[in-house]
């Protein structure tokens, strides 16, 4: 079974040494592992060790997190991922900043794409959006339309952590 990491912030390392101790002192023999993981949780203040394992942040998705390191803080693409993956999953946060229902010319499609990179090749933006067909344009390339559909999954985490970033992950454990 595959272990999850948790991380756990002691604001009163003395207080929790303490009350771990109250509790191990308690018992008659050595704790399990389980009595332990959960002895633990208490001295933190938490109410057992299942409580500790809810108050922590859901794992981020290892293709999310590579679609989210080409972005900056501001959400402009800084560079070009190397996995197809991955660049189908950025193509989304382009995507939305496309207007729905409207036709655009290659020019206007080339300014959202601009505005939206550092890295200097929006023909590459514009050729991947219809490649990983979220964008259609005619035959003669004059009209470009974004293609109406739901964002899957990681597209969605994607582009809402692009235009709320999270502040942090850290989960500060509860006031006894």
């Amino acid at each position: 079974m595959a272990r999850d990491v948790q991380s756990l912030t002691i604001s009163d390392l003395s207080q929790f040494a303490k009350q771990l101790r109250a509790d191990l002192l308690a018992r008659d023999q050595i704790p399990s592992h389980a009595s332990m993981l959960s002895a633990i949780a208490k001295a933190a203040g938490y109410d057992n060790h299942q409580h500790l394992k809810a108050a922590q942040p859901a794992p981020v998705d290892p293709q999310l997190k590579k679609a989210q390191r080409v972005f900056d803080t501001a959400g402009i693409m800084t560079r070009w991922p190397k996995q197809t993956t991955t660049q189908a999953l950025c193509m989304w946060a382009f995507w939305t900043r496309l207007p729905a229902d409207t036709d655009m010319t290659e020019k206007q499609v080339n300014a959202v794409l601009i505005a939206g990179h550092r890295f200097g090749d929006h023909a590459l933006l514009r050729r991947s959006l219809i490649d990983h067909r979220l964008v259609t344009r005619t035959n003669d390339g004059a009209t470009y339309r974004r293609i109406e559909r739901a964002p899957p999954d990681l597209a969605a985490a994607l582009i809402a952590g692009l235009t709320r970033p999270e502040k942090s992950l850290a989960v500060s454990p509860k006031t006894p």
